[in-house]
């Protein structure tokens, strides 16, 4: 069981992830929709993964990662995305991003990826 941190600027997203992730089994330690609030919940909670939106509305969620890893190295972070994906994805590998999951999402990719990223399943 992981203890799991979702950020993302849409509340639909959030109940969504969280519904999939308790359901997987995880444990759903913290939820915010935005950047700066990701990173002091972060420091508090110690998550073993989070989830981050790409686009946090008024934060850029790659910054954020930027800013967990930058006190965090060993942070796993998960991208997720709907638009503007390319553009920003060898930025947020750069910055440490340990996998990715597009929108429109499905449950089965997001306890994939989940199980992966944590090391409970070979990457395909």
């Amino acid at each position: 069981m992981a203890r799991i941190l979702i950020v993302d600027d849409a509340a639909i997203i959030r109940r969504s992830l969280q519904h999939i992730v308790e359901k997987a089994g995880h444990e759903v330690v913290g939820m915010t929709g935005d950047g700066q609030e990701a990173v002091k919940l972060h420091k508090e909670l110690k998550p073993d993964l989070t989830t981050m939106d790409v686009w946090l509305g008024e934060d850029d969620g790659i910054e954020i990662l930027g800013a967990i890893r930058k006190y965090d190295s060993d942070a796993k972070v998960i991208m997720v995305t709907s638009t503007g994906w390319e553009e920003k994805k060898e930025e947020a590998k750069r910055l440490g991003a340990v996998g990715y999951i597009g929108k429109p999402f499905d449950a089965k990719n997001i306890r994939d990826e989940i199980e992966r990223v944590m090391g409970r399943k070979e990457s395909e």
